[in-house]
């Protein structure tokens, strides 16, 4: 019964000691991991400044005319 009680305990000391020593691992493979990363890349460079709206009459108009001719062309 002895033997029993101590191998019991040696069972949950084994499972304990895995847990920690996973923990320990898990912990300097976080402090690799951040020590790896240098300084961020260059930011590119910013879009022209271009107008989002710069052809949207012209495309409104050319179809409204397109709309017209096929409407026209159907009858």
């Amino acid at each position: 019964m002895l033997n029993a009680f101590f191998l019991y305990i040696y069972g949950l000391m084994k499972i304990q000691n895995s847990k920690i020593v996973a923990s320990i691992l898990f912990l300097l493979i976080s402090f690799v991991c951040v020590a790896q990363t240098g300084p961020p890349p260059p930011q590119p460079p910013p879009p022209p400044g271009l107008p989002i709206d710069g052809g949207v009459i012209f495309a409104l108009i050319a179809g409204l005319f397109y709309g017209i001719t096929r409407l026209l062309k159907s009858k």
